[in-house]
């Protein structure tokens, strides 16, 4: 485990990959999820992981008020 609370592992297989998300206190518990992905799916993941980490960006950081140029 790392200074947080969980770790996330990937690894190379031969048809893709597998992810596994260690959680160091689950309910007083550490507890390991894995799943295994192929290329398709993985590239799936990893696009709907950035889209989050951007939408996350966006409710993070306001916007400044847009002013009309007319």
């Amino acid at each position: 485990m790392s200074d947080r609370d969980w770790t996330l592992r990937v690894t190379p297989t031969e048809a893709g990959v597998r992810l596994e998300l260690d959680l160091a206190d689950l309910d007083g518990a550490p507890v390991t999820a894995a799943i295994a992905l192929d290329r398709a799916e993985a590239r799936r993941f990893a696009r709907a992981m950035l889209a989050a980490a951007g939408d996350a960006a966006e409710r993070t950081f306001p916007h400044p008020p847009v002013q009309d140029h007319d």
